[in-house]
């Protein structure tokens, strides 16, 4: 099988959602050869900041998409870089080697010490 590419995704889901690529193209401000390059795996994956928008019109989870991209939105980036405790936290984790379902809970434990 082949392996899922950020452009494939894209394609799969634009098409789910029932977006022609001009639509999804005018609403995230790009020109629509843009999207169908990126689909085709012809150019890198988007900013992470275009994919949020992506998502938005196609209403899916941000993370879907930005996780095949390996970018992070300008946001989390400042955040993350703008604090020596959040650096050494990643690093930790980083160090851990977390699964996805080890990262969702944690995300759980995180949220109840607010």
């Amino acid at each position: 099988m082949d392996e899922m590419t950020y452009g494939k995704l894209l394609k799969e889901l634009r098409r789910q959602k029932g977006v022609a690529q001009r639509d999804l193209a005018a609403a995230v401000g790009v020109d629509f050869s843009y999207i169908s390059k990126i689909e085709n795996d012809r150019l890198q994956p988007p900013s992470a900041d275009t994919t949020i928008k992506i998502c938005e019109v196609l209403n899916v989870p941000s993370e879907v998409l930005l996780s095949l991209s390996g970018k992070v939105s300008s946001e989390i980036r400042n955040t993350i870089t703008s604090s020596q405790s959040a650096i050494k936290f990643l690093n930790a984790v980083k160090e851990m080697q977390l699964t996805d379902e080890e990262w969702d809970k944690l995300t759980t434990k995180l949220k109840k010490l607010r």
